[in-house]
């Protein structure tokens, strides 16, 4: 497995597939810099006459290990979470599996052009709307909707800090279906960034796609 960093963009490059390529996501800030015992997962974006494919490899997946999800950013997100889902179920309902292990996405930091992890190992993801709670969508156009009100991501802490002072509230976050995997990306890295005094984001690991 080769990680090559071009000017436009990185590219992973699967040699064994037939130098198949995967345009991973890209962002300015790393969460996690090196992750070690892992095995590879890919998801590559395919297109078969008018319909977009995302293509599952996880052949050499190990479950006792940390996996990394190498998926193409140009997928939209109403393909990758289906795929998610199941390969989340198989890993923990494996009985090989490894407690300690966790889940990975990678993505290119395009500042210092070095590969870079996001854990997820205790997100899960739910297809369909919230029934209850304040709901945080992150729509395809790159705004932030809470209850209904724009805010910006810059003022997103601040926002939900007013919000969640009744401890009582639940913060859901809802992706757009139809947002790219690189757009997702970026959105989860803001949320990892949230900086709430009055509660732990920890309480709110689901994600709601529609």
């Amino acid at each position: 497995m080769k990680y090559f960093f071009g000017i436009a963009f990185a590219l992973l490059l699967l040699s064994c597939e037939g130098n198949k390529e995967i345009q991973l996501p890209k962002a300015n800030k790393t969460i996690v810099a090196d992750v070690q015992e892992h095995s590879p997962i890919y998801i590559f974006f395919k297109v078969e006459g008018k319909d977009t494919i995302a293509e599952v490899n996880r052949k050499n997946s190990i479950s006792s290990t940390n996996w990394i999800f190498n998926i193409d950013k140009r997928l939209p997100l109403r393909l990758v979470v289906p795929e998610l889902i199941k390969l989340q179920a198989k890993k923990e309902g494996s009985m090989h599996k490894n407690e300690a292990a966790e889940n990975f996405f990678s993505y290119a930091n395009d500042v210092k052009k070095t590969m870079a992890f996001l854990p997820f190992t205790k997100v899960k993801y739910v297809i369909g709307k919230p029934k209850t709670g304040v709901i945080v969508y992150f729509a395809k156009n790159n705004k932030v909707i809470v209850e209904g009100v724009e805010v910006k991501k810059e003022e997103l802490s601040n926002y939900l800090e007013n919000v969640s002072k009744d401890k009582s509230v639940k913060i859901n976050f809802c992706l757009d279906k139809n947002c790219s995997y690189d757009t997702y990306i970026k959105n989860e890295i803001i949320i990892w960034n949230l900086k709430l005094a009055s509660l732990s984001l920890n309480s709110f690991p689901t994600r709601f796609v529609y």
